[in-house]
């Protein structure tokens, strides 16, 4: 992959920046999740050390029930290590209980849990690595007896069950040359075959095993990949969280902009209709938008801007149809509140999504609004800003009647947009299927960022890349490290190329008292 320095220099400063690093990216994304879902993280990274910690002890040898315990061996450092990691993983199963149960308890205990699990993921990954040469120490001296002995029906790590010897008994039970690059070709294979668990296990034993392995960062990006690939809503949490993890370590890598756009497509993944919860999707809006921003060389941005239009077109819809229901409220009960809440939603879409489909009709209402209010001037800007912009508009006519009645001029219509034809809407089986999904109709590549879901005939994924140059990415495959700066980029959330034209002053004139015709929703 190109890299300026060894990979052991690499992970000395993974280790003594670990904590802060870690920290970080804590603190910029559990605040993000709900409850359930952080107790969730917790719970599938402690579960996972708990695993790789069992594996170890294991492969260490059983202890002399005569042999005086020593602090320093190997064996009882990671016995305590594992101590640790289950006294925190009952805490946390016994919070997620309350939670379940609707139990009262103590929600800054969910902060103090999130820092203990990255302190305790820092040192365990450590003290995997610095035992790892006294494991293969203690397997060489057993000679391979444990092996003849050991009965049928093994399984790797309670995941692997029945019918004789471990398949990856020995993969992960021992240390060799040239073993990182098998656990590698293994562990690719499993969450290719939908094994995500396993194969996320494997990866691990190379990150914990073998800390100068040329494998070790993409393995540590492949665990994300196996996340996203399994695609529920826990294992998308997950996900992005892996790839903020990966991103703290490596921000400068030439895949960093690509594991960035898997950060917000797990967002988007996650997207409900508009007119639910929009936590996903304004979390996918921050994502893409910092990704043009850390990133504007990056050879994602037309993708990027797609999805970020799919993104801010949901967002729209939510705020028109908030402006809807506040404006029938208005209308039906003659609550002037409605008004002005309906106004200000309006007036959001305009300045925040220029790209919205039903722009002229939010154009409409909210020139109605000010018509309402009695400030034709305002009312006329609108309106002239829909029929100048927007002449095929189904409420072109509408606009025109209400100019007239105003006394303003009624514009010529922008040449440039004398073919735009209005937005098409769903029919009854679209909207209705939409609704029985519950999930936002957005475009999304299910493909990781090494590993795709379905790999097609002859096609030749990242990872299979790396495992032909040993580690390594050619250098034709993959795009020069992304640079990082603070200027604003040029996104789509800009004004669009046909802004308003302050319009001719229009005459003064006291608005319509009643509501134009054809604006209730």
């Amino acid at each position: 992959m190109g890299y300026r320095f060894p990979i052991q220099l690499v992970i000395c400063a993974a280790l003594i920046f670990g904590v802060a690093g870690a920290a970080w990216a804590q603190g910029n994304t559990s605040s993000d999740l709900s409850n359930v879902q952080r107790l969730d993280v917790m719970r599938s990274k402690l579960e996972a050390m708990h695993r790789s910690l069992s594996s170890a002890i294991a492969s260490t040898g059983a202890p002399n029930d005569k042999e005086k315990r020593n602090l320093d061996d190997p064996r009882e450092r990671l016995r305590g290590f594992d101590k640790e990691v289950n006294s925190i993983l009952s805490e946390v199963n016994d919070v997620r209980a309350k939670q379940e149960r609707s139990e009262k308890y103590d929600h800054t205990s969910l902060d103090r849990l999130e820092t203990s699990v990255v302190e305790i993921t820092t040192r365990v990954e450590a003290g995997l690595q610095s035992t790892a040469s006294a494991r293969t120490s203690a397997v060489a001296a057993s000679g391979g007896s444990d092996k003849k002995k050991k009965k049928k029906g093994g399984h790797l790590f309670g995941l692997i069950g029945g019918g004789g010897d471990d398949k990856y008994e020995e993969l992960t039970g021992t240390v060799a040359p040239g073993r990182d690059r098998v656990l590698f070709e293994e562990a690719a294979k499993e969450v290719r075959k939908g094994n995500h668990e396993i194969g996320r296990l494997l990866f691990s034993t190379i990150i914990n095993t073998y800390p100068d392995s040329a494998f070790l960062p993409l393995a540590k990006l492949a665990i994300a990949d196996s996340f996203y690939l399994e695609g529920t809503s826990s294992s998308l949490v997950q996900a992005a969280q892996a790839y903020l993890d990966w991103l703290t370590f490596f921000p400068t890598d030439p895949l960093a902009d690509d594991a960035m756009l898997k950060v917000a497509e797990s967002e988007m993944r996650q997207m409900g209709l508009s007119d639910r919860d929009t936590t996903h999707a304004r979390k996918a809006e921050q994502r893409l938008k910092a990704l043009l921003q850390q990133y504007p060389q990056t050879k994602l941005r037309p993708v990027v801007e797609d999805h970020l239009r799919e993104t801010q077109e949901s967002l729209a819809m939510h705020n028109l149809g908030v402006a809807r229901f506040y404006y029938e409220a208005r209308y039906n009960k003659g609550r002037g509140t409605g008004l002005k809440g309906s106004q200000s939603r309006l007036k959001e879409i305009i300045d925040k999504y220029p790209n919205f489909s039903l722009r002229d009709e939010v154009l409409f209402r909210l020139a109605t609004t000010y018509q309402l209010e009695e400030e034709p001037d305002e009312a006329a800007k609108y309106y002239q800003e829909l029929l100048r912009n927007f002449p095929n508009s189904d409420y072109g006519e509408k606009a025109k009647e209400q100019l007239s009645i105003i006394g303003a001029a009624i514009p010529e219509p922008n040449p440039a947009r004398k073919n735009v034809m209005p937005a098409e809407k769903p029919g009854f089986m679209g909207n209705l299927m939409q609704q029985v999904s519950g999930r936002a109709d957005v475009t999304v590549n299910g493909d990781g960022v090494l590993i795709s879901k379905d790999k097609k005939e002859g096609s030749t994924d990242l990872i299979d890349e790396a495992l032909k140059n040993n580690g390594q990415l050619p250098a034709n495959l993959t795009p020069m490290a992304p640079v990082q700066r603070s200027t604003r980029p040029a996104s789509s959330n800009q004004r669009p190329q046909n802004p308003i034209q302050n319009p001719g002053q229009p005459a003064k004139a006291t608005p319509t008292a009643t509501p134009p015709p054809g604006i209730k929703p």
